[in-house]
């Protein structure tokens, strides 16, 4: 075979799995059928639950070292939820997509792994051992699995005829990068009189430093067809309808139409191919949850992946990647379309929705309401179906201090860990040592197992019923 694992799409899905197979030491090719990076921003900001777990391979650093991006208060159909600012040690941060891609690149480039681009695939056949790609160039690439990266338009998934079932757009929206001119308060949803609205929230500065802002514009005549292209008059004019001479364009950046379509994948793997980030999962842009769900899906699939090629994954582990991934993505759906209706993106105006909205913003209040839905956008309330009975099984590990360190730097090998603070576990876990770090410095914490991922997979207290430890390892990482 050419490599072990084939990604198709150079987005922060493929980037991040490319990056979780490097750590853990399996070859990969990372190939995109555009000539250059793209530089549009598309998504806008990074979840707290993603920010963690960039920290836990060492790469938040450096993404926070771009530049000083905005710390913004969270929104859910553009109703704040000011209560979720400060709750999680890493908030929500306005990063566009094209700095983290940005970041990803750069890292894998100092790591002698490089995009392979201008590489369009035309066909896929697989067998019980190996998948065979072919591309557009007369490049043939044989590999051990291949992951679909690539977006909502997905080839792979094409050419898998996988199904995709959900509900297709049934309006559009203007989504630009501009700069502003005037008064428009940050993460507002105006409207005007006439059904007519916008959105807009930060993107931090551009080269220059100047402010730069996502904008979104919609409402009566608006949903036009996403072949047509947006101009700045249209800017213009959805500005000055909504508020007047306070706001005007100074520049247009980049606009494109997006749909209130929703689909996602039946199955996330088919075979030797497995589906991830948009290729999986289409939702309208709200909270960045696309990107951040993707980069999630990279994460839960990269190590698994490198435990089937490296010949110790118990057979069941690699159907665990759509057991815990799809119920993620198909809540985030959920979600959004909830928003979607009470956004009111087509500017109807409708009493039964403006009654439904003014009900849920009353609710919004209440710190409970707050707490769920920052947890539900966050992606630190996820929580896997793990055959374990404590409840925080399934759970994000917290960042543990350990000694003169913390949890997340011990995770950037991408190791599991057995935290062991009272030094009785060795026997235990002695025929899984080669796969697993057992940190035995003493914590006040309870004994716990965190998979390479960062979630937690085992541990114990005295106020619970508990499992013992040999089931989930075996669970995990196989047999001895």
């Amino acid at each position: 075979m050419d490599t072990d694992v084939l990604i198709i799409g150079a987005g922060p899905t493929g980037m991040t799995l490319a990056n979780e197979l490097r750590v853990a030491g399996v070859s990969t090719v990372l190939v995109d059928k555009l000539a250059a990076r793209s530089m549009l921003s598309k998504a806008g900001g990074v979840q707290s639950r993603t920010q963690e777990a960039f920290d836990q391979r060492g790469l938040l650093e450096p993404l926070l070292a771009t530049g000083n991006h905005q710390i913004s208060t969270a929104h859910f159909a553009g109703i704040p939820l000011p209560l979720t600012r400060d709750r999680h040690r890493q908030p929500w941060r306005s990063i566009p997509q094209v700095v983290v891609e940005g970041v990803l690149e750069d890292h894998l480039a100092a790591h002698d792994i490089h995009v392979r681009r201008n590489h369009e695939l035309i066909a896929l056949t697989q067998n019980d051992k190996s998948v065979t790609a072919t591309f557009a160039d007369g490049v043939v690439i044989e590999a051990g699995y291949v992951v679909a990266a690539d977006g909502a338009h997905s080839t792979v998934r094409s050419l898998l005829h996988a199904e995709f079932p959900g509900s297709p757009g049934t309006v559009t929206v203007v989504a630009a990068d501009v700069r502003l001119d005037g008064d428009a308060p940050a993460l507002s949803h105006s409207w005007s009189d006439d059904g007519h609205w916008a959105q807009i929230f930060p993107l931090g500065t551009d080269p220059e430093g100047r402010p730069l802002h996502r904008l979104a514009l919609g409402g009566p005549g608006r949903s036009l067809s996403r072949e047509v292209p947006v101009t700045e008059d249209e800017i213009r004019a959805g500005l000055s309808s909504v508020f007047g001479s306070q706001v005007k364009l100074l520049e247009l950046r980049y606009a494109r139409r997006i749909t209130n379509a929703a689909r996602q994948a039946a199955r996330y793997r088919h075979g030797r191919v497995f589906l991830a980030g948009d290729a999986a999962h289409v939702h309208l842009p709200i909270g960045a949850q696309g990107m951040n769900t993707g980069i999630q899906d990279a994460l839960n699939l990269g190590w698994k992946l490198a435990a089937a090629v490296n010949n110790w994954a118990p057979a069941h582990l690699l159907d665990t990647y759509h057991t815990e991934r799809h119920p993620v993505a198909a809540a985030v759906l959920r979600n959004v379309q909830a928003q979607s209706l009470l956004m009111d993106w087509e500017g109807t105006r409708a009493p039964d929705i403006t009654a439904a909205k003014s009900l849920f913003a009353s609710l919004a209040t209440l710190p409970e309401v707050q707490y769920h839905l920052d947890d539900t956008l966050s992606g630190m309330g996820i929580r896997y179906p793990f055959p374990a009975t404590h409840p925080s099984t399934g759970l994000p590990a917290p960042n543990l201090p350990i000694g003169p360190t913390h949890l997340n730097t011990l995770l950037h090998p991408a190791r599991p860990l057995l935290l062991d603070p009272t030094n009785t576990l060795a026997e235990t876990a002695a025929p899984w040592s080669p796969l697993l770090t057992r940190i035995t410095h003493p914590t006040p914490h309870a004994p716990m197992l965190i998979r390479p991922d960062g979630y937690i997979a085992w541990t114990t207290d005295p106020t619970h019923n508990t499992d013992p430890l040999e089931p989930a390892l075996t669970h995990w990482f196989g047999k001895p």
